[in-house]
């Protein structure tokens, strides 16, 4: 895999990142959404592919992406084809700061040295080009204006952005609903990518070991008069401390 393209997680954490406070938005289920998108990467690379609600490998020759290329590699390790929601809700801690400092090596973003509460040293991460995120939101903008169904990449990004919680810090408001509804919506356009947002959006309910749902709830509709919507993804986690005084990753 070249460097030509930006990776999925690559997009999907740009697209979370607020270009005036150097946070991300929904850093919590951030984390799920990018192993979530490694795997999407994974199989638009053609590394692997869904077999009903499982991952299998199919080519394990590595990508050239370091990142990428671990993720396949246990996955490889498996020996047998895995739960998507089992992989997405195993352990992925640093994840979301492992492609935060892939970015700013690729000068994608900078960091920014401060304190919390005049204390804590704490790191943000400012976008060097604010142009690459109008790219990559346009490409959404333009999805959910037109109702022409996009590629499967920007397909999967929509999906992943709705199952992480993306959508009101998108399109917030009363005058973004509308446009939330129909980011929803796009999930359907990527089989690979709903599978994944459905399984993100499992873990975050806590109920990994329930069967894949049906095709109607992987678009974000109920499957019945009873169906329980999902709840909104939690909005923050608490600052984890680097070795002795920490450096706290603004979220």
């Amino acid at each position: 895999m070249g460097r030509s393209r930006r990776t999925l997680p690559e997009e999907l954490l740009l697209l979370a990142l607020d270009p005036a406070t150097g946070t991300t938005a929904q850093p919590q289920s951030l984390d799920l959404g990018l192993a979530g998108a490694q795997l999407v990467e994974l199989a638009l690379a053609g590394r692997i592919a869904p077999d009903g609600d499982r991952i299998a490998v199919v080519v394990p020759r590595p990508t050239g992406d370091p990142t990428l290329d671990c993720a396949l590699e246990l996955l490889r390790r498996r020996g047998a084809p895995v739960r998507a929601v089992h992989w997405i809700g195993g352990p992925r801690l640093g994840l979301r700061q492992t492609y935060l400092s892939h970015l700013e090596r690729c000068g994608m973003v900078h960091a920014v040295e401060g304190q919390m509460c005049g204390v804590l040293p704490t790191t943000r991460y400012q976008a060097t080009d604010n142009a690459i995120s109008r790219e990559i939101r346009a490409r959404l903008d333009s999805a959910i204006r037109t109702g022409v169904p996009p590629d499967p990449r920007t397909a999967a990004l929509a999906a992943l952005a709705h199952a992480v919680g993306l959508g009101k810090h998108l399109y917030p408001g009363n005058e973004g609903r509308s446009s939330r509804s129909r980011l929803r919506d796009l999930i359907r356009h990527d089989p690979m990518g709903g599978l994944v947002a459905h399984a993100v959006m499992d873990v975050q309910n806590g109920v990994a070991a329930q069967p894949r749902r049906s095709p109607a709830q992987v678009a974000g509709r109920p499957a019945g008069p009873g169906a329980r919507q999902a709840p909104e993804p939690a909005r923050g986690v608490p600052t984890q401390p680097r070795r002795g005084m920490a450096r706290a990753v603004a979220h």
